[in-house]
């Protein structure tokens, strides 16, 4: 099922990000996290590249038995990194024949060594380029884009943020997820500016649950995200011990979900980090306001 169609339900969804191995030693058990956290019945799951299309051959391997086994729409992850036409055309015929009807564009993250390269050659520098061959080669396709707001890293100004995400929503994508962040105000903010330059594609909010203290590092790292002082205070006080920082850190993201719902917003990814136990945990805090 196609994701632009799930978001016209009349109910409120939720959503989880899986990622595939690193390794071949790995597939298995991480097989078994993405089995358990596809038992949830989550309105969809999407699959990740890694960083430099490393993990690629596994992403179709796992968003086909979510969508096979469990009967779950998922959404395969395809990036700019380490691609070209004929790779992408290929890519978009395995993932037809496996049945995914959905792909996420995005330009993908770049390994130490990709930063220091040369990319003026690539035939794919921006997820805009990818997006638009994805809807030649595959019409029919539903095609999901990254938005970032508190501007992409890469980003000069906002202002020339949202104008390339207009571009994006232009060639042909259908729905934008959002990168992580911690404090609602800057998603209804953003969200202002993005409808006020015109962009009416569907904008699902991405929530990262932060589990342990030091991925609040990592995240600042990989987003920019602005961290709100309560948050702060939040990791200061429980960091130290990683039951205590596991429970505050699912109840935190929690509450962003559950405020993001009063809002108006009718679906919120989770970056679930193929832990199906937090999964289960702010499933099972929503269970009766997600029905």
């Amino acid at each position: 099922m196609k994701i632009s169609e799930i978001l016209k339900q009349d109910r409120l969804l939720l959503s989880f990000e899986v990622f595939p191995p690193k390794s071949d030693y790995a597939f298995e058990s991480v097989k078994d996290a993405v089995r358990k956290v596809a038992t949830l019945r989550p309105a969809f799951m999407s699959v990740t590249y890694g960083a430099g299309g490393g993990t690629s051959e596994y992403t179709l391997d796992i968003a086909r038995e979510i969508n096979e086994r469990f009967s779950v729409p998922s959404i395969a992850h395809l990036t700019c990194v380490a691609s070209d036409r004929d790779t992408v055309r290929k890519r978009i015929s395995a993932i037809k024949d496996a049945g995914i009807e959905n792909i996420m564009a995005l330009r993908g993250d770049l390994t130490p060594e990709l930063e220091k390269s040369d990319r003026s050659h690539w035939e794919y520098r921006h997820a805009v380029d990818l997006i638009r061959d994805i809807k030649e080669i595959s019409p029919e396709m539903c095609i999901g884009g990254a938005c970032y707001p508190e501007v992409h890293p890469e980003s000069r100004n906002q202002a020339e943020d949202i104008q390339h995400l207009l571009e994006k929503v232009n060639e042909g994508c259908d729905f934008l997820t959002t990168q992580m962040f911690f404090d609602n105000n800057l998603f209804y903010t953003f969200l202002y500016k993005i409808r006020d330059a015109g962009i009416k594609a569907p904008v699902i909010p991405g929530i990262m649950p932060i589990t342990k203290a030091i991925q609040l590092e990592r995240a600042v790292k990989l987003s920019g995200s602005f961290i709100p002082q309560r948050f702060k205070a939040l990791v200061d006080h429980f960091g130290t011990s990683d039951e205590a920082m596991k429970q505050a850190g699912i109840v935190y993201a929690t509450d962003q979900i559950i405020d993001l719902y009063a809002n108006g917003i009718k679906c919120v990814h989770v970056y679930s980090m193929n832990q199906p136990d937090v999964a289960a945990r702010i499933k099972d805090n929503l269970s009766k306001i997600v029905v």
